[in-house]
């Protein structure tokens, strides 16, 4: 049992220390490094929030020279990294300092990269062979996340979109790990109940679609499990009562999810990136919306699995597999979350051009069923109205 009172220390994958007031710290982890002059790199809500303007201030008072960097867009773009690499540069900054949500630690990720790595960024897009040129120094990199949904602070990757396409590319590599992560869940507490719901279940998401893929690591399973059971028990109570106890869950299923998912992903992100990509739409709302219905498609086949799941949330029907559909689709309701994507002003004349962006996302190819454009266009009309 989680004790909401103490703090956390251990390493998977990387150094990690949760629990209520772990963001306090910062500053002394920092001056055991020797490291003067962190860039904050976040963005422009954050920025303005209390805690930040506190957290800045407790690290000036602690002899730092803290800089910050928080022109980003909500969905990052090229531009914003090499803004930001050039604000390292110009600011003499010897390390960084991720604050927020799964924005602004990809925007601070793809900086570290950047600072020593001067290709085009883009020749360092995973899906193209780019990580063989990742062979330089990065500099100390440390992430602080303020939302439950895309556990960011712990993964080695960074989602950023071309400025003008919005095509979406990867930067990956273990290098960019951060070297110290502050999970703490009170930063989590002033989210409203909107963005706890979005976040939330693209959380859940990535457990989900972890799980199902068929890629042999059972490590990541049972992480994958134990994330999907802390979230689906929790997110209700974080969004419609929260308490610390529910904030921590999330926090730390959020991040179960984004170590689960090394395994790969599937046709829920398939067709939540370009949502994203065309209509600016929240990635975890995308996910939340279509999660009841594409999940349909990879039942056949992962029957037991889907057994495992109805277990996990303690459903106890003889149609697992629907029943774990049920269950998704109920929880929406109870949360808040809108039930087709006509909400979110799309129409039917934009369905070819998200089935296209879907069917070449990199998602895809690790769903454990195949998909066509067919099928990604039927989905599409399922969820629409």
């Amino acid at each position: 049992m989680l004790d909401i009172q103490s703090l956390y220390a251990f390493s998977f994958p990387t150094n990690i220390r949760f629990g209520a007031g772990a963001v306090k710290e910062l500053g002394a982890h920092l001056n055991l490094h020797h490291l003067q002059t962190p860039l904050i790199v976040t963005d422009p809500v954050i920025a303005n929030l209390g805690f930040f303007t506190d957290l800045v201030e407790a690290l000036k008072a602690e002899g730092l020279s803290p800089e910050i960097f928080k022109d980003i867009h909500k969905n990052p773009v090229k531009s914003d990294v090499i803004n930001g690499g050039a604000a390292y540069h110009e600011m003499k900054c010897d390390s960084i300092v991720g604050i927020g949500g799964g924005a602004a630690l990809d925007v601070s990720r793809a900086i570290t990269l950047r600072v020593n790595h001067t290709l085009d960024l883009f020749d360092y897009d995973d899906l193209e062979g780019g990580e063989q040129y990742i062979t330089g120094e990065v500099p100390y990199f440390i992430t602080i996340p303020t939302t439950a949904g895309t556990g960011s602070e712990v993964g080695r990757a960074a989602i950023i979109s071309e400025d003008e396409s919005k095509k979406k590319r990867i930067l990956f590599s273990p290098k960019l790990l951060a070297k110290q992560v502050f999970a703490d869940p009170e930063l989590t507490y002033a989210l409203p109940p909107g963005i706890t719901a979005a976040t939330g279940m693209d959380a859940l998401t990535h457990n989900i679609e972890a799980y199902l893929v068929n890629t042999f690591h059972p490590m990541a399973d049972g992480i994958a499990l134990e994330g999907m059971r802390l979230i689906f028990h929790s997110i209700d109570k974080a969004v419609n009562d929260p308490d610390p106890e529910s904030r921590a869950n999330m926090l730390m299923g959020s991040m179960m999810g984004a170590v689960a998912f090394q395994k790969g992903l599937g046709i829920v992100h398939a067709m939540s990136h370009p949502l994203s990509t065309l209509f600016d739409m929240h990635h975890g709302l995308a996910n939340a919306i279509n999660l009841p219905v594409a999940l349909k498609h990879n039942i056949p086949g992962n029957e037991e699995k889907f057994a495992e799941m109805a277990r996990i949330f303690g459903l106890k029907g003889k149609n697992p597999g629907n029943e774990v559909l049920e269950a998704i689709f109920d929880l929406n309701q109870q949360i808040g979350i809108p039930e087709k994507l006509c909400s979110q002003e799309v129409e039917e004349k934009h369905l070819d051009a998200l089935t296209e962006l879907a069917y070449n996302d990199f998602a895809l190819p690790s769903n454990p069923n195949p998909v066509t454009k067919e099928d990604i266009l039927k989905l599409y009309k399922k969820t629409l109205k």
